[in-house]
């Protein structure tokens, strides 16, 4: 009994845990926010900027131009993070949401003009032409 008398207490000690927790980091929400307000700014600057060295025609051509590019890019953002998280999609991502979305038109596109009565025909015509090791196996007496 003697070798079982000594018990230590307390918690386990695990390698690398020197009892810190670590901070949470903060999201960047306003900063995002700042920087399009000034993207707007310098926009507008530039947009002034030219339409004072050009005639009226083409000023207006640019402020429209201005206008549609920063729209686009608004509607490129909200499309891109469809949840303000503040995280931003890398280039592989962006491309794997894009191929998603053509995918699932392209499906809606195929469905969309088919009837049921067609849509059963085909998935029957389908289910004919696999082999065997496919059906149903038999259950049961009879």
């Amino acid at each position: 009994m003697s070798d079982y008398a000594h018990v230590p207490g307390g918690k386990l000690k695990l390698k690398g845990d020197d009892g810190k927790k670590k901070k949470k980091k903060r999201s960047h929400t306003t900063d995002d926010r700042a920087r399009r307000e000034a993207d707007v700014e310098v926009a507008e600057k530039r947009a002034v900027a030219v339409s004072s060295s050009s005639g009226s025609k083409d000023k207006e051509r640019e402020r429209d131009r201005e206008r549609d590019y920063d729209s686009r890019e608004r509607e490129d953002e909200s499309a891109a993070s469809p949840a303000p998280t503040g995280r931003r999609m890398t280039d592989a991502e962006r491309r794997f949401e894009e191929t998603q979305r053509k995918r699932r038109e392209e499906r809606a596109r195929k469905g969309a003009h088919l009837t049921h009565k067609e849509r059963v025909n085909a998935f029957n015509k389908k289910l004919d032409s696999l082999s065997e090791h496919h059906d149903m196996p038999r259950i049961g007496p009879g």
